[in-house]
């Protein structure tokens, strides 16, 4: 039998910009000890701020790398540089976002972005056939 389980506006937004592989796999290792957190980020992250209409998925993915960049979340910061694929976010973004880290949350957790957003930009691009992501 089918699922016809219809898929929330939080799974379609997350889908959309983190991709089908990444949160399968995030699904697939949900467990009963991460299943509330994993609700609470769908509901909070995805479906209450990133499908709201007033930015689009390229200001929010510009802001979203600016602050896991201020903040030093490097995994985080790595998957929002790959979901660029997705969002219509450009190189170019990404490198004013992380200039702007520069100077208004300092040089070293710009440093550390600009790292991260390079190898994760290469990686992509390797995995494409050396396109442009």
């Amino acid at each position: 039998m089918a699922d016809t389980k219809a898929v929330s506006k939080a799974e379609q937004t997350r889908r959309f910009v983190l991709g089908d592989a990444h949160v399968d796999a995030a699904i697939a290792a949900t467990t009963a000890f991460d299943a509330p957190f994993q609700d609470l980020i769908s509901a909070s992250a995805w479906e209450r701020v990133w499908a709201r209409p007033d930015w689009s998925p390229r200001e929010r993915s510009m802001v979203t790398i600016a602050l896991l960049a201020a903040l030093g979340q490097e995994e985080e910061l790595a998957m929002h540089v790959r979901a660029t694929a997705r969002t219509g976010t450009s190189e170019t973004d990404i490198r004013e976002a992380l200039l702007h880290v520069a100077i208004y949350a300092g040089v070293p957790a710009a440093n550390t972005a600009i790292r991260v957003a390079k190898r994760t930009l290469a990686e992509m691009k390797a995995a494409s056939g050396g396109e442009k992501p």
